[in-house]
């Protein structure tokens, strides 16, 4: 699930410090398909669309799940490393990140685990039946690549977004963020020639070993993000070498996902950063346009080639033809969002795009809280009584993920803007005090590069 805060334009003081320069104009296309991405995904977990005629068939052969993610990690890829790119600032970006994800997060698992009996809980039983080691893999946000389930049945996306910012901070920082085009070639590749030969959790193969990389990578995790919240630039550069190597070990060698949809999901998200280059003239346009387009035919070809058997039971599909018709719809979708980005969107689209990420994570609670509440009730099988739960469903999801929107998303971000706000004064302060201990003529100190 893509989450993009809202945010300043921001350029660099001489000090390092950020500041606001004029205020981000939201980029209508994007809000539009990430609305979209939330709402469908919202419809696919209550099964609305099988009660249209047809909508087994298309269960079937258009896997709903696939398409609102694939199309979430292509707006990943295009716009979260342009926001760490933008601000310059590492330990700004992964700050914007924390007050971004977590806040909500927090409320809505603890107001499921307090208001919604047990019997229809959106925190599954094991999470609940093994509390440190859930709290510790999900606090992380890693649990898809530690072998532990998400607290919230949706979450898995955001181990994925999680490794990402991983990456994309490593590249950074090693000023290696313009290979974009090369690194999603390099992820197709690997996923379309090992696809079936890599297994799921080849690290965690008991409970002691689940256990022992839990512990493991809250460490590593640890020391990584200390370094990188830091501020300073040698440890930043540490922390995320540090975070980037988890991340590729863990998706390597111990991710839930089958191996060709883990190394699927990573190459969309560099292609989707590979076209914001091309877009904005970053690069080696041809070699942008050729990984891009080898990454969808990559993607397809490993869904045709890998999607079957036990493979269908990971990624929740019932077979090959219903993870590659998403797969190219997700990029058709994005790429006529993209040719559309000058356009203006409907208010409600791009007010549903503003919700989105309260959408995704909210949704599956009230989907619980709803079958909670029409249980006993007669439902009619056929006819229009049979869309009330439904109604129900969409009318409560879009209420609750506007008023967690406004009382936990937003003030979030404010908070941790405040916090940047603070420690960049802290930071000019050290500067200059530095400067003028070191320098006998004062002047201005070298500008961090992180």
């Amino acid at each position: 699930m893509t989450v993009i805060e809202q945010q300043s334009e921001s350029r660099p003081t001489t000090t390092g410090a950020v500041i606001a320069d004029r205020p981000v104009v939201r980029l209508g296309w994007l809000d539009a398909l990430r609305g979209i991405a939330a709402l469908l995904v919202a419809v696919h977990h209550f099964r609305i669309l099988e009660l249209i005629p047809g909508g087994k068939f298309v269960n079937t052969n258009f896997d709903l799940g696939i398409y609102s993610v694939m199309l979430f990690f292509l707006v990943s890829g295009y716009i979260v490393p342009a926001s760490l790119e933008r601000r310059g600032d590492v330990r700004g970006f992964w700050i914007g990140r924390i007050f971004r994800i977590y806040p909500l997060l927090i409320v809505v698992i603890a107001v499921s685990l307090i208001v919604l009996p047990a019997n229809h809980s959106a925190v599954p039983d094991v999470v609940v039946d093994h509390p440190v080691r859930s709290t510790l893999a999900n606090a992380l946000l890693m649990q898809e690549v530690l072998n532990v389930p998400s607290a919230i049945g949706v979450m898995w996306t955001l181990s994925y977004e999680m490794v990402f910012y991983f990456f994309v901070t490593a590249l950074f920082v090693m000023g290696r963020h313009r290979l974009s085009a090369q690194v999603s070639l390099v992820f197709a590749t690997v996923g379309l020639l090992f696809g079936a030969a890599v297994g799921s959790h080849l690290i965690t193969t008991d409970r002691v070993s689940t256990r022992n990389l839990i512990l493991a990578c809250c460490i590593v995790m640890v020391m990584g993000l200390f370094c990188v919240l830091s501020g300073r630039k040698e440890l930043t550069r540490i922390g995320a070498l540090l975070l980037g190597g988890l991340g590729l070990l863990l998706i390597l060698g111990n991710a839930r996902a089958p191996f060709f949809e883990t190394m699927v999901i990573f190459a969309t998200m560099f292609a989707g950063t590979a076209v914001y280059r091309i877009q904005n003239q970053q690069g080696d346009r041809l070699l942008g346009i050729m990984s891009c387009g080898f990454v969808l035919v990559a993607g397809l070809a490993a869904g045709y080639m890998y999607n079957r058997g036990a493979a269908r039971h990971q990624t929740w599909t019932e077979g090959w033809v219903g993870f590659v018709l998403p797969y190219f719809a997700a990029w058709l979708t994005f790429g006529i969002g993209l040719l559309l980005r000058r356009a203006r969107f409907p208010r409600v689209l791009t007010w549903l795009g503003a919700i989105s990420y309260s959408v995704y994570v909210t949704h599956i609670p009230v989907l619980h809280g709803v079958h909670w509440m029409v249980e006993g009730m007669d439902i009619p099988k056929s006819g229009p009584g049979k869309f009330i739960p439904s109604v129900i469903f969409l009318a409560l999801v879009f209420v609750m993920s506007h008023l967690t929107y406004k009382l936990v998303e937003l003030p979030g971000q404010r908070l941790g803007k405040r916090l940047l706000t603070k420690l960049g004064r802290g930071r000019r302060a050290d500067e200059t005090a530095n400067v003028s201990k070191n320098s006998p003529s004062g002047g201005e100190p070298s500008a961090p590069r992180y």
